[in-house]
């Protein structure tokens, strides 16, 4: 079960796998580093939520930043990260084909205090940018290829095409992303077929 509590995220972690609530949860590998964004971003006075089991801080309850460990490393991640002037060039992208969500990835807790005034700029302009109501330019679902494997399910599947058109379409994107990954047709109609079962419940793809 998902944490709902932040206080318990610093403590047993997001409890999104099998390691929640042990030593070797990722959050014990960057507590410190973790506690000191939190320390950052709360003097910025953002409002701090428990969301899909991670702190994430907000304004007028929009989502300005977010938290998280990972295996490598611990991150902040801006959620309109691409409106930001990123000055220092820190910002980056969580993966290549993401469009809005810019991050800063930290392995050492002085790697955080040697920016940490940059930071709570970033996080002012982000608070900013949220305020004003600002939308990010993303490609429409219609700009992306639909992988021939897909379409022909799509097109003997009324209940999949139904299905799949009413997700939103960050969840449309993320699993033409995912399909049209793979070079191989035999990979992408694996990948088609074992995210079918996800879809007709729709959730999004690696959604728990």
């Amino acid at each position: 079960m998902m944490t709902k509590d932040v206080d318990l995220y610093f403590t047993d972690g997001c409890g999104r796998c099998s390691l929640h609530a042990t030593p070797q949860c990722k959050v014990n590998t960057w507590k410190k580093e973790l506690l000191s964004l939190r320390r950052i971003i709360l003097s910025c006075g953002l409002n701090e939520e428990s969301k899909w089991g991670m702190p994430v801080y907000t304004i007028n309850g929009k989502n300005v930043v977010m938290i998280a460990a990972f295996k490598d490393n611990c991150v902040v991640s801006f959620f309109k990260g691409s409106l930001l002037a990123d000055t220092d060039k820190i910002l980056v992208k969580p993966g290549e084909n993401s469009e809005v969500i810019r991050l800063i990835r930290f392995t050492d807790v002085r790697q955080i205090t040697k920016i940490e005034n940059s930071l709570r700029t970033y996080i002012f302009e982000a608070v900013e940018v949220e305020k004003s109501g600002i939308k990010p330019a993303v490609k429409k679902v219609s700009e992306f290829k639909i992988p021939e494997e897909f379409a022909a399910h799509l097109k003997k599947n009324k209940q999949l095409k139904k299905a799949f058109e009413s997700l939103t379409p960050g969840r449309q994107k993320a699993y033409l992303i995912h399909f049209s990954g793979a070079k191989q047709s035999a990979t992408r109609e694996s990948r088609i077929l074992k995210c079918i079962p996800d879809i007709l419940k729709g959730k999004g793809w690696n959604e728990k």
